[in-house]
Parts: structure tokens; C-alpha cells; sequence
């Protein structure tokens, strides 16, 4: 299951485009925390803070404990990192939204999907190995949520595929939606068509070859001079 991360935060008053940009400034993310039963609560992170939390995770989806600093008060707050946005060139963080759980809740969160091991039919056959889910819904209490989920494909042959229903997973964790839902399978080798016969020559270039039947004699008679010869006398008739 994936660990706790703790993360520090800020409450601030100010929104709009340009409070945002100087928070930036100041080497903050501006974020949010949302969820439960309180209202929505705006917050600044430490830039370096969360992208260092975000680098060494598998997910974004994942679960901290929110040190929030509001004024003199200091306050903790459970909560699932929901959704980040990045600069599309830059990948630095630009905003994130925090949804608050509560520890004895259930909650529900996108899970990638790895897969480990090379599959028999891609080994041995030349099978091709598909993932169709890259990653699944679960649900579970916020101390059994995984970071990742792992798929053993070793065993799997030709035509072979694991199903939502096959996953093996942590006790407490179960997947959301249609069991029979492929997550991954082998599909068969791609075959290239051979060329009909006869269709190679056809589809060549054209070789011109020498005439040679030319020149030679016709049966029983004699060889026609070649294009362009000059024809020889014939011999005077002897008395």
C-alpha cells in the first residue's frame, strides 16, 4: 500500500490571475482542499515541496497528511491529492486540488496498472502483449490505498488475458466497475501476407531480353542476314 506523505500548506485570502502570479513568484503553488461536510479552502505549497512529493511517486492520486497553517493555528487535515495540473512545456506544478477524507471513510481513487515478467506467448511465440486499463478505480479505507498495482503476465499464452476479476490485490482493496473487463492480454502474432503467385512479376519492372530466335535458321531453310547486312551475290550458275 502506498505510504502517508506529509505536506505542509498555507490558507490564503486572495484569488484571481494576478494574486496567482504572485504567488508564483514567491515560489508557491496555489492549491485547494476540498470535500466533507466544510467548505472549500484555498492554500499555497512550497513549489519544491510538491514536486519533490510528486517525483517520487508512481501516481498523482495520492494520500497525505496536510499540515495547514492558517494565521497563528495550526491544523491537520487527511486528504487525497486529486487532480494536478502542470505547465504543458515546462512540467512544473501549477495548481492542486486536495479532496479531504476522513480515516474511518472509504474512499474511491484511479490506481495505475504495471505489469511484470514477459509473457510465454510473447517469448516463445511472438505473441503481442496489450494493455487496455492503465490504471483501475478502487475503493477502500485511506490506510489500505496501494500506490500501484502489479500484474505477474509470465504465464500467459497466445489468446491469454487477466480480467478485472483476476487482479490480485491488497486485503481491503476492491476495483470498481465491470469484472470481465480486459486489463491485459496476448494477442497473436502480426502475420505478412506472402504475394499472390505470379503477382511479384507482375508488379516488377519489365527485363527486355535479346531476340535470339532470329537468327536463327528456320528449319530447313537458310539463316536470314541480320537488320541491316548487305546481302551477298549469288553465285553464278556453273554450265
Amino acid at each position: 500500500m502506498a505510504k502517508q506523505k506529509t505536506l505542509t500548506a498555507q490558507t490564503r485570502e486572495t484569488a484571481g490571475r494576478s494574486a496567482v502570479n504572485k504567488i508564483k513568484q514567491q515560489g508557491l503553488v496555489p492549491a485547494v482542499i476540498y470535500g466533507g461536510k466544510e467548505a472549500p479552502v484555498k492554500l499555497t505549497l512550497n513549489a519544491r515541496e510538491i514536486g519533490n512529493l510528486l517525483s517520487h511517486t508512481t501516481s498523482e492520486h495520492v494520500l497525505v497528511d496536510l499540515e495547514i497553517a492558517d494565521g497563528g493555528k495550526k491544523s491537520n487535515r487527511l486528504a487525497l491529492i486529486q487532480e494536478v495540473q502542470h505547465h504543458p512545456l515546462k512540467r512544473t506544478v501549477l495548481h492542486v486540488d486536495f479532496h479531504a477524507v476522513k480515516a474511518d471513510e472509504k474512499l474511491h481513487a484511479q490506481i495505475p496498472v504495471e505489469t511484470t515478467g514477459e509473457a510465454a506467448g510473447v517469448k516463445n511465440f511472438g505473441g503481442i502483449l496489450e494493455i487496455n486499463l492503465h490504471s483501475v478505480e478502487v475503493e477502500c479505507l485511506p490506510k489500505d490505498l496501494p500506490e500501484i498495482i502489479v500484474i505477474d503476465v509470465s504465464a500467459l499464452g497466445v489468446g491469454d488475458a487477466i480480467h478485472i476479476k483476476d487482479l490480485q490485490l491488497p486485503e481491503g482493496v476492491t476495483v470498481r466497475g465491470d469484472d470481465e473487463l480486459t486489463v491485459v492480454r496476448v494477442a497473436p502474432p502480426t502475420v505478412e501476407i506472402a504475394p499472390a503467385a505470379g503477382a511479384e512479376a507482375a508488379a516488377g519492372p519489365e527485363v527486355l531480353k535479346e531476340k535470339k530466335d532470329e537468327a536463327k535458321p528456320a528449319a530447313g531453310g537458310a539463316a536470314k542476314p541480320a537488320a541491316g547486312a548487305a546481302a551477298k551475290p549469288a553465285a553464278p550458275a556453273k554450265k
